[in-house]
């Protein structure tokens, strides 16, 4: 209903128009509340949305429904035809590919667009993405780890928290299906905690677990997760300890992010993955794997990479060195090299190939057929 309308219907009442708050205007003594142009006395609809609540709602039914008839949207939203194509186009405009049909039969739906709008989804479908992306980033998959850490740091700190408690106790007790046998797990919470500190420049506070099971307290500048072998390792600087450190997720206990933040700080060489793997080399380990392979030393460091050392020998052979306290991995490592190969040391390394031989053997084999000696 248009003003002039209005007025000629209440042509008995002094023709006085006053400002109120925004958005409605006070006519001799009726209340009307402005949307768009079209003018509603409160008296007829007390429970007109906003413009924005109505603009929420209609992208939440666009995207549970997959079309919708004009006169369908018009109704569930109380709002005139007109007003409805006013809302699609703003729609539009905000990235929303909203798809028009004309003539009889005709309405709206969402069409895949060219780029990722803001999505409306409900707790369910919250706690669905919070709990994918966990394993994400527990699945040792490359190229998506660190995105999927991105996303929970932006996705779990505006969960509301019935949702938050609900996917920690979910994740706490299921395990990623995809993360190798007793590896250990790091929680949603601290996950998502120091990824949206790194990002934001906020200082971290958290007790440690040593290798020896004692704690220690910690005020740190954290500036960057590396995932490695499955394992999330944060690169910070310690102000306690007055230098670069690198902590495993899996031993931060009672994570806070403070309210103090830090400027930039570069991480020595640059580069936070040599960082991690450089400290990781220098760590005191169960082991120290020395393995003859015949392989050339190039093809050798490329499997390698930065966590061991490669030297060449005579006739194409290679020595490879490795400091761990995991002699599967020096096993993996060697599965990849695909050759011929004497183990040096330690004796534990000859076991654990005869190990994974007689396991392979059992599933490669009918159940009658008698392994080989």
């Amino acid at each position: 209903m248009r003003i002039p309308d209005f007025l000629n219907r209440c042509s008995h009442h002094p023709p006085v128009l006053r400002h109120s708050e925004a958005g409605r205007v006070m006519l001799a003594g009726f209340t009307m509340t402005v949307i768009a142009d079209e003018y509603w006395p409160l008296s007829l609809y007390d429970g007109i949305m906003s413009t924005g609540s109505r603009m929420l709602t209609l992208l939440t039914l666009l995207q549970n429904h997959r079309f919708w008839t004009g006169d369908e949207l018009s109704a569930k939203l109380r709002v005139s035809p007109r007003t409805l194509r006013r809302d699609v186009e703003q729609l539009r405009e905000l990235g929303y590919p909203v798809e028009t049909t004309r003539g009889v039969g005709g309405g709206y739906r969402l069409s895949a667009g060219g780029s990722l709008p803001p999505l409306m989804v409900s707790d369910e479908e919250a706690l669905a993405i919070v709990l994918g992306l966990r394993a994400v980033t527990a699945s040792g998959v490359q190229g998506v780890q660190d995105a999927a850490v991105g996303a929970l740091a932006k996705i779990v700190p505006v969960l509301p928290m019935h949702v938050r408690k609900l996917a920690a106790g979910i994740g706490s007790t299921v395990g990623a299906g995809q993360a190798r046998e007793g590896a250990p797990q790091v929680e949603v919470a601290v996950l998502a905690s120091v990824a949206t500190a790194c990002r934001d420049r906020t200082m971290l506070a958290f007790d440690y677990e040593k290798r020896d099971g004692a704690l220690s307290s910690r005020l740190v500048e954290p500036h960057a997760l590396v995932p490695v072998a499955r394992r999330w390792y944060l690169v910070a600087f310690d102000e306690g300890a007055g230098g670069w450190r690198t902590f495993r997720l899996d031993r931060m206990r009672g994570v806070e992010s403070l309210p103090k933040s830090f400027g930039s700080r570069p991480i020595p060489g640059g580069d936070a993955d040599a960082f991690v793997q450089s400290s990781i080399r220098n760590l005191p380990t169960r082991y120290e794997a020395v393995v003859r392979v015949e392989v050339p030393a190039e093809d050798a460091r490329a499997e390698v990479g930065q966590w061991g050392v490669v030297l060449e020998l005579e006739e194409g052979w290679s020595e490879v060195r490795m400091r761990t306290d995991d002699l599967d991995y020096v096993v993996y490592l060697l599965a990849r090299l695909d050759a011929r190969c004497e183990v040096v040391g330690p004796p534990e390394l000859v076991d654990a190939l005869r190990a994974w031989g007689r396991r392979l053997l059992r599933v490669g084999l009918p159940e009658e057929a008698d392994a080989p000696e």
